[in-house]
C-alpha cells in the first residue's frame, strides 16, 4: 500500500489528520495548476481550496480508478473550468504585452516549438510560459495545460470537458499554433532590432 493509499484509507475512516497530510502534500500542485488556468494568485488560491473541499466530500466515491494525484488534477481542472465559464473570461494579455518581457530574451531557435515544455526550455523562464498561456482563449488554455503540462490523454480531456476527442485535438492544434507563431514573431523582432543573446548569456 502506497503512502497516499494509507492516508486515504485513514481519511475514509474519519481520521482528519490523515487528510491534512494529503492536503499538505498536494496543495502546492493544485495552486500551481489553478494559477496556470486562471492567471492570478487570488483566484488560484480560491480554486485550490475549492478543489480540496470537493476532494474531501468525494472521498467516499473515489474508487482508485486512477492515482489520488491524478484524481486531484481532474478535480482542479473542473473547478477552473467552472470558474472560467462563470466569469466568461477573455485572455488577460494582448500580443503586444507578451513582448514586454523584462530583460533581453534569448533568441528562439528556428526549429518548430510545439509544446509548452519546449517553450519553457526555449525561453528559459516559467514566467514567460505563463504569460503566453494566459493569452490563449480559455478553451484552448484548458486543453494545452491538461495535455502538454499535466499529461492527460485526449480521451481523459474530452471526458473532463464534455466534448469530443476531435474537438480536443482541434483546440490543442490551434493553441500550439498560436504559441509557435508568437515565438516566431519575437524571434523576428529580435532580428530586426539587432538584439541577440550568445551562448554565454551576454547580449550583443
Amino acid at each position: 500500500m502506497s503512502a497516499d493509499e494509507e492516508l486515504l484509507a485513514r481519511s475514509r475512516n474519519g481520521d482528519p489528520e490523515a487528510f491534512t497530510h494529503l492536503v499538505e502534500r498536494y496543495q502546492g500542485m493544485l495552486y500551481t495548476i489553478a494559477h496556470r488556468f486562471l492567471g492570478n494568485p487570488e483566484d488560484a488560491g480560491d480554486a485550490a481550496q475549492e478543489a480540496l473541499v470537493r476532494a474531501f466530500k468525494g472521498l467516499k466515491d473515489f474508487r482508485g480508478q486512477c492515482s489520488f494525484k491524478t484524481w486531484l488534477q481532474h478535480i482542479i481542472a473542473n473547478v477552473c473550468r467552472d470558474e472560467l465559464r462563470r466569469l466568461k473570461r477573455r485572455p488577460t494579455l494582448s500580443l503586444d504585452a507578451l513582448l514586454e518581457i523584462d530583460g533581453p530574451p534569448r533568441e528562439i531557435p528556428a526549429g518548430d516549438v510545439v509544446s509548452p515544455e519546449e517553450i519553457a526550455v526555449a525561453r528559459e523562464g516559467e514566467d514567460h510560459l505563463h504569460r503566453l498561456i494566459q493569452a490563449l482563449a480559455p478553451e484552448q488554455r484548458m486543453v494545452i495545460i491538461m495535455r502538454d503540462i499535466q499529461g492527460f490523454s485526449y480521451e481523459e480531456i474530452a471526458s473532463c470537458l464534455d466534448c469530443s476527442v476531435g474537438t480536443v485535438k482541434s483546440r490543442l492544434s490551434r493553441a500550439r499554433m498560436f504559441l509557435r507563431r508568437q515565438l516566431i514573431g519575437e524571434r523576428e523582432l529580435l532580428k530586426d532590432t539587432g538584439v541577440y543573446i550568445d551562448k554565454g548569456g551576454e547580449g550583443r
